[in-house]
């Protein structure tokens, strides 16, 4: 099976790439950062080359309750969390404007395996074009996402390019950092990139033996 990987930066892709080393079926880039760069950066590579499966992976920032730093994160849900309208009686997703979508949901059964054999916690993946910097902002993406597990830049523009495509979508994230006051003492970019190489060395695996087919 031929995987696509899509990472935000270098340091990421890298991470990933040591996992696979000597392996084959996968290429990962790095595709810039944000869900437009993500976007863009996967639908040119889906449109040169064939591939059974996309990947958006890298490192984000952890609700501390659902995941702490260090930790590991497999989607099960991709949302886009502000991708909307604010209006007086608060924010409104694009879709309660009528057109649109918010949410790419990865195959069942691939996000259980691959949380299986990674030991990862499994959740709700927000995507977002501003990087959450207050505990009310936290605070309030909770609340509207009681299940956010990890907020990260990408995930959902990876999402829309694999639809596009009709492609299944996995994304899985390494903690590096607690989504709300930011606090760059406290982050532990080198552990959560780290962790990222050692979950997809769990993960190759399970995608070398997973079928495209299998979307339950």
């Amino acid at each position: 099976m031929n995987v696509l990987v899509v990472t935000a930066v270098p340091a990421e892709r890298d991470a990933v790439t040591r996992a696979f080393a000597g392996g084959r079926g996968h290429e990962v880039l790095a595709g810039g950062v944000g869900p437009a760069a993500a976007a863009a950066s996967t639908a040119r590579a889906l449109a040169t080359a064939r591939y059974d499966l996309v990947v958006s992976a890298g490192i984000g920032g952890g609700f501390a309750d659902l995941a702490p730093l260090g930790s590991v994160v497999v989607a099960d849900a991709i949302v886009a969390a502000d991708l909307g309208a604010e209006t007086p009686d608060g924010y409104v997703p694009v879709t309660g404007l009528g057109f649109g979508t918010v949410e790419h949901l990865p195959p069942a059964a691939l996000v259980r395996q691959t949380a299986a054999a990674t030991g990862a916690a499994t959740g709700t993946v927000l995507t977002v074009s501003t990087v959450t910097g207050t505990a009310a902002r936290a605070a309030e993406l909770r609340t509207r996402h009681p299940r956010a597990a990890v907020e990260a830049m990408e995930g959902f523009g990876v999402a829309e390019a694999a639809a596009l495509f009709g492609l299944p979508v996995l994304e899985i994230r390494a903690v590096s950092n607690a989504v709300g006051p930011r606090d760059r003492d406290a982050w532990r970019i080198g552990d959560a990139l780290a962790a990222l190489t050692d979950a997809f060395g769990k993960t190759r695996p399970v995608l070398e033996g997973w079928t495209p087919y299998d979307h339950r």
